[in-house]
């Protein structure tokens, strides 16, 4: 089983509800979720003016390779009600693969590690609450 890890993202609606329902539907399709951070709220960052976001990190285990992970978090946002119209615009959910066990894989849907997560105080503050001896280990 792999290790991976998470950011959830919600700005639009019961914020609170659309992390939780997103977490339901990670377990519902076979995520063994091993850790949740607390959800923090957080200032929006790029895009347009926007409401600010609720966000946390997900530890958890599955047997998908990342292609079919990504699928299924693209498939579950999609579910909820995630229409993508504008460039980080408002959303009632964003689901991002952070890590993927200790791989890097560069595709024209995928790149793991995320490539903006060192930058993001939304995940990394998250991150550090669920695992803070992993991220002393990651480098910029």
């Amino acid at each position: 089983m792999s290790i991976v890890y998470l950011a959830l993202g919600s700005n639009l609606g019961d914020r609170l509800q659309y992390i939780h329902k997103a977490v339901e539907e990670l377990k519902n399709c076979g995520l063994k979720v091993l850790k949740l951070s607390t959800v923090i709220e957080t200032d929006p960052v790029g895009g347009v003016a926007q409401g600010k976001f609720l966000n946390a990190v997900l530890k958890a285990g599955t047997n998908y390779s990342p292609e079919e992970l990504h699928a299924i978090t693209q498939s579950i946002e999609r579910k909820m009600g995630r229409v993508k119209k504008v460039f980080n615009g408002p959303r009632v959910i964003d689901i991002d693969i952070l890590l993927y066990d200790d791989i890097k894989l560069i595709t024209r849907q995928l790149l793991i590690p995320h490539p903006r997560m060192l930058e993001r105080s939304f995940v990394m503050q998250p991150l550090k609450e669920i695992d803070p001896v992993l991220c002393t280990s990651l480098k910029p």
